[in-house]
């Protein structure tokens, strides 16, 4: 816990993008998450990943390549993840518990690409952490239409006709297949905000 506030504090506005480290660099999804990173580094924001490959790397590929920061937050697994060589900073945590509360805590956002229960893991937390208020202004972007619609329609035919969630809580959830929707969406939270006044700041 020490650790990760004092390295992540400094940070400034972030987004976090998520998705499987088992696209390689000629995939599609890898290529849209390699544009996603380098706009958001456009926009000013730091872009955090898990800092393995995949999805991870493209985002932080893309950053790197717009002159944004970018982060790895890597987890200790059996079967180590080695970092992407895209990255400023990485660390390295051993409990999920605790690496999921930095990433919610330093980011702004999350954006979901294409992954496994991992990528499922970090949407719901988030998810489950605005509906009961425990965070509010934070966007969650699934981007991929074809990948993720089967969930959304899961969600809006079970769980809010069954009423388990709201339909707002519903409402709430992002999916798009368009970079500048995601860039919309990123413009709206209240990170994007302090960026633009303190770059208006510095510019007086």
């Amino acid at each position: 816990f020490v650790r990760g506030f004092l390295h992540l504090r400094p940070l400034g506005p972030t987004v976090t993008v998520f998705g499987s480290a088992r696209f390689g660099e000629d995939h599609p999804y890898y290529q849209l998450a390699r544009q996603i990173g380098a706009e958001i580094g456009r926009e000013g924001f730091a872009v955090m990943t898990g800092g393995g490959p995949g999805i991870m790397e493209a985002a932080n590929r893309g950053a790197r390549e717009a002159g944004a920061r970018t982060i790895g937050c890597n987890i200790v697994l059996p079967e180590e993840q080695a970092a992407n060589p895209y990255i400023d900073k990485i660390l390295t945590f051993r409990y999920f518990f605790v690496r999921q509360l930095m990433l919610v805590k330093y980011s702004q956002a999350f954006i979901l690409m294409p992954g496994g229960f991992g990528t499922l893991d970090e949407a719901f937390e988030a998810s489950t952490l605005i509906q009961t208020g425990k965070i509010s202004d934070f966007p969650v972007i699934f981007v991929g239409v074809d990948f993720w619609r089967p969930l959304f329609d899961f969600m809006k035919e079970r769980l809010v006709l069954e009423k388990t969630i709201s339909a707002d809580d519903f409402d709430r959830l992002i999916l798009t297949d368009s970079v500048e929707r995601v860039i919309e969406c990123l413009r709206g939270c209240p990170g994007h905000a302090r960026r633009k006044a303190a770059a208006g700041a510095a510019a007086t």
